[in-house]
């Protein structure tokens, strides 16, 4: 069945804990990530998502989404930041969209825990741009911006 098909299909059904959890990449991430969940559709959607969680001290390297990223934070108390904007306390409910093609970072907030569910669409077979971590000095330098 080609990609063009996929509108005779039934929706699909995926099951918590149905796919085994792995550990975020050391290339991507500092620290301790949990990634649950990665989920991308057939096509022709672009559309994938992933449910990630970030011990304390964890986060992301910089990195962009050439179609932007929407996350929505589910557990726990997190930070986020675009480069040159403020450092930005992110809770449960709160919903972060990172705008395309610009350079930003999220975790887990030094001494809590956070989860969140990332959705994003791939650009010729790609969500995303990886750079480099981001430092401890930048992770932990304020203020943050809580509203």
């Amino acid at each position: 069945m080609s990609n063009t098909d996929s509108k005779d299909l039934d929706m699909q059904v995926h099951r918590a804990g149905a796919s085994p959890a792995i550990k975020g990449p050391t290339d991507w991430f500092t620290g301790n990530v949990r990634i649950d969940r990665i989920f991308n559709a057939p096509g022709p959607s672009r559309i994938g998502l992933a449910v990630v969680n970030f011990e304390p001290g964890a986060r992301t390297n910089w990195h962009s989404h050439p179609l932007g990223q929407t996350l929505l934070v589910t557990d726990g108390v997190g930070w986020t930041q675009c480069e040159g904007g403020p450092k930005t306390e992110i809770r449960p409910g709160d919903l972060i969209w990172c705008n395309c093609g610009r350079r930003h970072w999220h975790g887990a907030t030094d001494t809590t825990a956070m989860q969140h569910v990332a959705v994003q669409e791939a650009l010729d077979g790609s969500p995303v741009t990886w750079f480099e971590p981001v430092s401890d000095a930048d992770y932990l330098a304020g203020p943050v911006k809580k509203d």
